[in-house]
């Protein structure tokens, strides 16, 4: 028995802490995002880190000695500081509730429909089915578009665009604003009317963090945006392509002046890839994001099912906030 756990320590060890080196040395320099959006870019993939210190310091048990005390304390600085970028958003303030029961609710869909999306009727359908008052979409290909029109009956601002905002009712106004950046297009912003006056709907697509300088001058664009007002009644939904431990998604949340209303809602990916197909298996990275002004509250924010997309869609349900 000695001889079995000693050759185990031998085959197991090594890489156990040499993984778990990886994941503590990505999370600590994670940190340095606070002042460099490159290493910033460590902590959107805090999930992973946490998970490798979480694996590093189970197994640690298997061993003895040396070898244990180097995979369980490396894998503990892992998780500690994989913890501190993720703490902070699951204790911060998502905004006032309002109950399941409130009048006046609006139900709003946000979703990156992929343009390489085979079975786009199904998602369409689970649309259709949902009842929304508003669809933001990403991706919105000419096919996606035309089988839209063709099977709702929705108004649609910026038809021709990436992102499209897609309505029950029609926009008072809408104006499209062209963002930095090769692929993800324009930000669009329709304006609707309620019983309590205005509200904005603004939809995004972002590029990746790694684009650091396309992804600022995009929320430097959406800040601009968002203060043409009227900012508590103002809704915004997208596909960020950026996480909540991130510093940077924290610096632009508070300066939005807009209340993000999901919390670690995981929503990529969806499927798996034809090249990378172990990406399919669990979503890590919640990328998408439902903001709404303090006149809202929030009935429910949930993710919606696996479709055809390689993103989850984020279903969001508000209603006026009752006043203080």
């Amino acid at each position: 028995m000695r001889a079995l756990r000693v050759a185990l320590t031998m085959l197991l060890a090594p890489p156990l802490f040499l993984g778990a080196a990886l994941c503590a040395g990505a999370a600590v320099a994670a940190h340095f995002g606070r002042i460099s959006l490159r290493w910033d870019i460590l902590a959107h993939f805090a999930p992973l880190w946490l998970a490798g210190g979480l694996v590093a310091l189970v197994s640690a048990f298997a061993f003895r000695g040396y070898a244990r005390a180097l995979v369980a304390g490396t894998g503990a600085v892992a998780v500690l500081a994989a913890g501190a970028l993720m703490v902070p958003e699951y204790v911060r303030d998502t905004g006032p509730k309002a109950p399941a029961e409130a009048p006046e609710q609006l139900k709003v869909i946000q979703i990156n429909a992929w343009v390489r999306n085979e079975n786009f009727e199904q998602t369409l359908d689970w649309l259709v089915a949902q009842k929304p008052d508003i669809v933001v979409m990403q991706e919105t290909s000419p096919e996606i578009r035309r089988a839209v029109e063709a099977h709702t009956d929705w108004h649609v601002s910026c038809a021709r665009c990436d992102v499209s905002i897609f309505s029950r009712r029609p926009p008072v106004r809408a104006k499209t604003v062209r963002l930095r950046g090769p692929r993800p297009g324009p930000l669009v912003r329709a304006v609707f009317r309620d019983a309590r006056g205005e509200y904005a709907v603004i939809g995004v697509h972002y590029a990746w963090p790694t684009d650091a300088d396309d992804q600022q001058a995009q929320e430097a664009g959406l800040a601009r945006t968002i203060a043409t007002g009227p900012r508590e009644r103002t809704i915004v939904a997208g596909d960020f392509n950026s996480a909540p431990w991130s510093f940077s998604r924290r610096r632009w949340d508070a300066q939005f002046g807009l209340i993000r209303r999901d919390r670690a809602l995981f929503s990529w990916p969806a499927r798996p890839y034809k090249r990378m197909r172990w990406l399919g298996l669990f979503p890590f990275l919640p990328i998408d994001h439902v903001y709404a002004g303090p006149a809202w509250a929030t009935v429910k924010v949930e993710r919606g099912p696996r479709l055809g997309s390689d993103h989850y869609p984020v279903v969001m349900v508000l209603a006026p906030a009752a006043p203080r």
